[in-house]
């Protein structure tokens, strides 16, 4: 068969699936543009047109259907053939995609993927942030990262990280003003900086733990985002109480920037994991970039 007959039609299973050419494109590490010269091209080739397309839809037509429902098995099948050749690589290769929380993507995994790439200079490696929940699978990810009790079902885990300490943080400016609150109770007369969940919209409710027990309870949110870096931020400007990981005000902390208060109260997050869904038998790139993740963490 004609290479470029059977990258356009794969091209064009991958546009029906994603349901767009950004969508196509972005899980192809390709342009839209180029992804539309190649459906175009193999239209043309056909003499069959595949797409019903707008500027606010895109669909399969009749043809472009009945020819997906003998396609559909034929690239399952290239595809497991494919994982079994590259088994045999001696040196893997390929592009893993990962989509993880803005926290654990800057702090666990960007570390470890100096290492990774030295190891392994042919794979290459898509990080995608994303603080919200996202279907790995119908996303076309190899894994997503996020804290345990936040996984897809059905997914096999490992964990990347040890527990992730919170910590509620406030610029001296802001604690020189407003005072420093000494229990949680006192919070009811700051100001607090809040942060939004991505995937429900909900806010987040803060949390205090105190005698072994975690209590939850709605503060006065002065200030709202969706975006951790932003709230840490803000917290910089003197903009009012912030409760952040650990790791991502470390360094301000040990600064001055920022000032720890109510120590003693603040829980700990669970421990970050890297899930996947249960392949048969996975590409030798991502099982090297799996045993990297592992390994680093059992050190």
């Amino acid at each position: 068969m004609d290479r470029d007959l059977w990258s356009g039609l794969s091209v064009f299973a991958e546009i029906v699936e994603a349901g767009s050419f950004a969508k196509a494109a972005s899980r192809l590490g390709l342009s839209a543009s180029a992804l539309s010269h190649t459906m175009r091209s193999l239209e043309a080739g056909l003499g069959v047109r595949l797409l019903d397309r707008t500027t606010r839809s895109l669909a399969a037509t009749a043809a472009g259907e009945e020819l997906l429902e003998h396609l559909r098995p034929a690239i399952t099948s290239v595809e497991a053939a494919l994982t079994r050749l590259d088994a045999q690589r001696v040196q893997p290769a390929g592009r893993v995609r990962i989509n993880a929380h803005r926290p654990a993507a800057v702090h666990v995994v960007l570390p470890r993927l100096s290492v990774f790439a030295k190891r392994y200079p042919d794979i290459a490696v898509e990080l995608v942030v994303n603080d919200g929940l996202v279907d790995i699978v119908q996303e076309r990810f190899d894994c997503g990262v996020r804290h345990e009790g936040e996984l897809q079902r059905d997914m096999i885990s490992v964990r990347i990280s040890g527990p992730v300490p919170l910590v509620f943080v406030a610029a001296p400016s802001y604690l020189a003003s407003h005072g420093v609150p000494q229990t949680p109770d006192d919070l009811s007369r700051h100001r607090c900086l809040c942060y939004r969940y991505t995937s429900s919209g909900t806010i987040h409710a803060w949390e205090f733990q105190a005698n072994g027990r975690i209590v939850e309870r709605s503060v006065p949110g002065s200030f709202v985002t969706n975006d951790v870096d932003v709230m840490r931020d803000a917290a910089l400007q003197g903009l009012g109480i912030a409760c952040l990981l650990g790791p991502n005000i470390e360094e301000h902390v040990a600064s001055g920037a920022l000032t720890e208060v109510l120590k003693g109260w603040a829980p700990q997050l669970p421990p970050n994991h890297l899930y996947y869904p249960n392949r048969r038998q996975p590409s030798a790139a991502f099982q090297a970039f799996v045993d990297t993740m592992r390994v680093l963490e059992d050190r």
